[in-house]
């Protein structure tokens, strides 16, 4: 379904969420208080770097470690959206072909120039991935979380009529002083209607927001 140029006004959000630290959650549930103090260790979830969620059955992240393998795991993820160029570690990989998870790669070098020179196919592949229901739930990452997943989540916030100072908003959150301009800056230039056709999977709800 091609997105019209004559779309609704952008839509401000009142931004309610906060990534979560590294820090440790206990999963254990009253009744199970003696199992969890004898397994402790089984017990505990440690989420990744800058971890929240983006919509439901979207998360983002930094880079997880095995130390987060737990936690992804109970979220019982489909996907991964994996925004560098590098290679999938070892022990990634065996983590999401265990599980069943596939794995999108879109390699992006990360820089402090970030994206002037990345083509704007990366982001509309990856958006593709992204609003395609059957691949939820779905992890977006790269390295820390910050500037390659913070665009491609500006792109999202786009395609959902947000208006611009949500999605800087949002992305200053996480990029903290980090935050980068030519990054904000590609987030706004980047052109929805280059997306001409929204899966056949997409929300029913996101269909209707979009046109």
């Amino acid at each position: 379904m091609s997105i019209p140029h004559n779309r609704k006004r952008p839509m401000c959000h009142a931004l309610n969420g906060t990534p979560l630290s590294s820090s440790v959650v206990d999963d254990a549930s009253p009744e199970n208080s003696h199992t969890a103090a004898v397994n402790r260790a089984d017990q505990l979830f440690v989420p990744p770097l800058n971890f929240s969620m983006v919509d439901y059955g979207i998360y983002r992240c930094g880079f997880p470690d095995i130390p987060n393998f737990p936690f992804l795991k109970s979220l019982g993820l489909r996907s991964v959206i994996y925004l560098c160029t590098e290679p999938y570690p070892e022990a990634n990989m065996h983590f999401i072909n265990s599980n069943g998870i596939r794995l999108f790669q879109f390699g992006m070098e990360g820089s402090k120039e970030s994206f002037v020179n990345i083509p704007e196919g990366l982001f509309r592949s990856a958006l593709q991935v992204l609003l395609d229901e059957r691949h939820r739930p779905l992890l977006i990452h790269c390295k820390r979380g910050k500037h390659r997943t913070g665009c491609l989540v500006g792109c999202f916030r786009k395609l959902q009529n947000w208006c611009l100072a949500s999605i800087f908003d949002e992305y200053q959150r996480f990029a903290a002083d980090k935050a980068r301009v030519p990054d904000q800056r590609f987030i706004e230039l980047f052109d929805i209607s280059s997306i001409k056709n929204l899966p056949s999977s997409t929300p029913p709800y996101f269909k209707s927001r979009n046109r």
